[in-house]
């Protein structure tokens, strides 16, 4: 299948998006946050990212869902710094501590192009939220020297809706977290306010750009959305009014990645509250609630696809 970005390319959007995004820096409101700093002049917000975006690294990912990796692998690029916060993060060393190194457009659509050589399925940008003006002008130059195979947002879910809405005809694959339905436990665990607001109000966008995720003939996803769910201990991830939220408006054919891999990593293990592994029983509760909401599209630990999950094999640049 031709990717969505490849169309834009050829009518011109793709430079006139990037252009647009990459302005947006200059007094930054591409996330929630709307820190209002000038990126383009090397100030630093609540992501600690300037201009140049910086990689942790980049390889073919064999422990995403199995219609993202496929056999070939996903081409994934983990980029260091977050908008967020999570206090039990497992990439903390790259996303909150910063590791990794700066690059510059050239290089990051190097990397694409090389995953794809390697055979990737797509190439899936995790924690893109931060760096999407700087993604699509890397993209540009990709393109320009071949780039071919399908773009995977990878997103913790605290996103604009408005930023969103410039990726239509870009994005392929929304591969989306709604991991808070409350404020008060987004704000206590991930420094995130207003996460469930400003993340419904995104997942409804991305739906509307790609609807229901598609598949080919060898089960590898082509367009569409899959939102990941992380089962938290004592339910402080909400998973009723979050499976709620996406039987009743956005739909129930929606296919949804249940992940019951949770660890105490990072500030977690201080946490009275989450300072353990979920239970078995936790985590059945959830997957009866996404049942009962009619939600069968999807993975379960049960099914599995969550055991390709737990570990991200990180192969430094």
């Amino acid at each position: 299948m031709r990717p969505l970005y490849l169309d834009a390319y050829d009518a011109g959007r793709l430079d006139a998006l990037a252009d647009k995004a990459l302005g947006m820096l200059e007094n930054c409101n591409i996330c929630p946050r709307k820190c209002g700093i000038n990126r383009l002049k090397g100030n630093q917000g609540f992501c600690q990212t300037a201009l140049k975006p910086k990689v942790y690294s980049y390889l073919a990912h064999h422990g995403e869902e199995p219609p993202v990796s496929g056999k070939r692998g996903s081409g994934t690029i983990f980029f260091s710094n977050c908008n967020i916060s999570c206090c039990y993060c497992q990439n903390y060393k790259f996303s909150q501590l910063g590791e990794g190194r700066e690059v510059t457009f050239e290089e990051l659509a190097g990397f694409m192009l090389q995953l794809q050589e390697k055979g990737c399925h797509n190439i899936n940008l995790v924690t893109p939220t931060h760096i999407m003006p700087q993604i699509l002008k890397a993209l540009i130059i990709a393109v320009k020297n071949g780039l071919k195979i399908p773009l995977v947002y990878n997103t913790s879910g605290y996103e604009s809706a408005e930023s969103i809405s410039l990726l239509e005809g870009l994005i392929d694959v929304y591969l989306a977290d709604m991991r808070y339905a409350d404020n008060d436990m987004a704000i206590k665990y991930s420094q995130a306010p207003g996460y469930p607001e400003f993340n419904q109000k995104a997942i409804k966008e991305m739906h509307r750009q790609t609807s229901i995720a598609k598949f080919d003939k060898e089960d590898i996803i082509t367009g569409g959305v899959i939102i990941r769910h992380l089962v938290l201990p004592q339910n402080i991830s909400g998973t009723e009014k979050i499976m709620k939220f996406i039987a009743n408006e956005i739909s129930k054919e929606t296919y949804i990645s249940l992940m019951s891999q949770y660890h105490p990593y990072y500030k977690a293990i201080d946490s009275l509250k989450l300072n353990r592994r979920v239970s078995y029983e936790e985590y059945t509760d959830a997957k009866n609630i996404m049942e009962k909401y009619g939600l069968h599209n999807g993975w379960t630990q049960e099914s599995g696809g969550l055991e390709h999950l737990a570990g991200i094999h990180i192969k430094p640049l």
